[in-house]
């Protein structure tokens, strides 16, 4: 049903276009005189034009995943304080994203840094090709500003990375297996800023896959239930992604490929001292607007790297 639900969205989509394009023409061929009706036209042909810049995107989404939901982890990197406030700065870059999309997100795992901003944080994003448009995200981000944190108030530069995997249901990928004799599950108290489960009952829960040494958690949900699903679901998540990324390594070493490490490469800067702009390094593309982008305005970055992955001219 829900395959059904989106093969629909999509024809209505290229209905819309047409119908959009057929009104401008009778307007046009009726009133062709009427300047009126030439403006009512044009603005039938913009809506097509961002419709079909729409339509353009979603076909895109070819890979295995790219319709999936989405699973949205952020670290602190080099920086100290200004590194943890940094990584509190993108995900709320990313909710606000997410929030503008129509997506629905949950916050499964939080941990707080001891002075400001977030140690790291791990949330779902859920929405049609969510995977797949969030996977141009991934990589390590650059802040340079001012500190606030800096008495003397001198520049500093930061470092957060972000990492996106697909959301994956059991079953889904026949590769990946779970045993219960692979995992290692502890419980521990949520943290919080308090409430009637906080710090009173060990309801988080922490899952240890001891063949890869992945570890999970998941501290938002109210039972230690709810928890080891949430944290064997994002699990299953990395070992497909995992799984992936094995066979990727494979048929470039097959190949005689050089991959770059995206861990360890910057994909994107933000300056906001002396002066202020976002880069993103891969497609050369950049906006001196950072509040709009800090602000959950990044299509102009992610349409720009979809069209790269499939190999044509960025627009």
């Amino acid at each position: 049903m829900k395959e059904l639900a989106e093969l629909r969205e999509r024809t209505e989509s290229f209905a819309a276009v047409g119908a959009a394009l057929d009104e401008a023409r009778e307007l046009l061929a009726l009133f062709k005189d009427d300047p009126a009706a030439e403006g009512e036209a044009d603005r039938s042909i913009a809506s097509a034009a961002d419709s079909l810049e729409a339509l353009e995107m979603a076909a895109s989404f070819s890979g295995e995943f790219d319709a999936h939901d989405a699973i949205v982890s952020i670290f602190t990197g080099a920086g100290g304080v200004d590194a943890a406030d940094w990584t509190a700065m993108l995900a709320r870059m990313y909710l606000r994203w997410a929030e503008t999309k129509g997506f629905s997100t949950q916050i499964v795992d939080e941990s707080p840094a001891e002075e400001a901003g977030l140690k790291s944080l791990t949330f779902f994003v859920r929405g049609r090709n969510a995977y797949g448009l969030l996977e141009s995200e991934r990589g390590v981000h650059r802040l340079v500003r001012l500190s606030p944190f800096d008495a003397a108030h001198r520049r500093h530069t930061s470092f957060a990375a972000v990492d996106v995997i697909p959301e994956v249901e059991a079953g889904e990928s026949p590769d990946v297996e779970i045993k219960p004799d692979d995992l290692r599950i502890e419980t521990f108290k949520s943290g919080g800023a308090g409430g009637q489960y906080v710090n009173k009952t060990e309801s988080a829960v922490r899952v240890v896959h001891l063949p890869t040494g992945i570890v999970v958690a998941s501290q938002q949900e109210r039972s230690q239930a709810q928890n080891r699903e949430v944290a064997l679901n994002i699990l299953r998540a990395k070992l497909v992604a995992r799984a992936g990324e094995e066979r990727d390594r494979k048929l470039a070493d097959l190949r005689g490929e050089r991959q770059a490490n995206e861990w360890g490469s910057q994909i994107r800067s933000y300056v906001l001292q002396p002066y202020q702009l976002v880069k993103d390094h891969r497609t050369g593309v950049e906006t001196g607007n950072v509040g709009d982008v800090l602000d959950g305005r990044i299509d102009t970055f992610i349409w720009p790297f979809l069209q790269q992955r499939r190999g044509a001219p960025p627009g």
